[in-house]
């Protein structure tokens, strides 16, 4: 297959990280960027030395590109996913694909029509403490999972939702905490465990709801397809941005992430499995160092030199499944089931 031709929708804070991504992928090259921001996008294109568009539209026309990355707020995934796929684009965005299942289910009519691939950044299912934490449960070094508990705490303050006109508010957002941050949480503990069947928590705005409308806190309990129970806490309402702790509990020891690092614990011995690298570029640690493969393993698959190892949108799908519940259960104030 000759080189791929990628287009990236959207300059935000993220959008580096899709730079750095392609970057360092053999094949693809960084053909043009879609910024509705004239200058900002006019400076990029020349930094990036692509072409540059202000609407999407004009750019999907463009039959030289082969790829899309979605980089943009949140409403904006659904309608860019779906014209692009239409357009016959292999797709790679941001999640959340859409801001609740419906849309997702929407998104879903397109790609069965689509040749294209979706693929979704769920990059930290690529951190080398993820991976062997799956290779750890496929091998059954601490026995049947018994339970699971994950923590995320970090900050974020009244300018981060004020000053992006977009976040903060369900109709553009769909959420915050959970849907924004937490969900790469809940897609490592469902991916983990094999799924989530039952959940019931409690989603609240706690620091900042004369700002926002929507949450910055959240608790829940989660019941796996496994049988064994979650627990569950995030909160961007913290002084400073930690990285996920998490541990998994089996039947002859545990499996502890801490400070990025992995151990496994037993009565006898304590091991470190692995760690996750910094980062390149100006992506910041707590979001882990996953981008590279993730879009490196999307493009394998787009050229079918490799396995399907890439976050689907049936596990785009499966994560916002969990978020949805948890909203509807914090509002009903009962356990509610996700259906498989």
């Amino acid at each position: 297959m000759d080189r791929l031709n990628v287009a990236l929708i959207g300059a935000g804070a993220i959008h580096t990280c899709h730079v750095e991504g392609l970057r360092h992928t053999p094949g693809v090259h960084l053909t043009a960027l879609v910024e509705s921001d004239r200058e900002k996008g006019a400076a990029l294109a020349r930094r990036y030395d692509c072409r540059y568009y202000v609407d999407y539209r004009e750019m999907l026309r463009d039959k030289d590109i082969d790829a899309v990355h979605i980089c943009t707020p949140h409403y904006l995934h659904r309608e860019m996913i779906i014209a692009s796929l239409t357009a016959g684009k292999h797709v790679f965005s941001e999640k959340p694909v859409g801001l609740n299942l419906l849309e997702v289910s929407l998104i879903r009519q397109a790609a069965a029509e689509a040749k294209g691939r979706l693929g979704v950044c769920f990059q930290n299912r690529h951190n080398p403490t993820s991976q062997a934490i799956r290779q750890q449960l496929r091998e059954g070094s601490i026995g049947d999972m018994r339970g699971m508990k994950a923590s995320l705490t970090w900050s974020r303050g009244g300018a981060y939702y004020t000053d992006s006109g977009w976040r903060g508010r369900f109709a553009t957002e769909g959420g915050s905490l959970l849907i924004n941050q937490a969900i790469h949480t809940l897609d490592l503990m469902q991916w983990f465990a094999g799924g989530v069947s039952r959940v019931k928590g409690v989603v609240d705005s706690t620091l900042l709801s004369d700002i926002i409308e929507t949450e910055d806190s959240a608790m829940a309990m989660l019941r796996f397809t496994n049988g064994a129970h979650g627990v569950f806490h995030a909160t961007t309402c913290y002084s400073t941005d930690s990285p996920l702790q998490l541990e998994i509990h089996g039947e002859r020891g545990l499996l502890r992430l801490e400070e990025s690092r992995l151990w496994r614990i037993t009565e006898n011995e304590r091991t470190l499995l692995a760690c996750d690298a910094p980062p390149e570029g100006d992506a910041k640690c707590y979001w882990g160092d996953g981008h590279q493969q993730a879009i490196s393993q999307f493009y394998a698959a787009v050229r079918e030199e490799g396995k399907d190892d890439y976050a689907t949108l049936d596990d785009a799908a499966r994560a916002q499944a969990v978020v949805d519940a948890l909203y509807r259960s914090s509002q009903m104030r009962q356990w509610v089931d996700i259906l498989p």
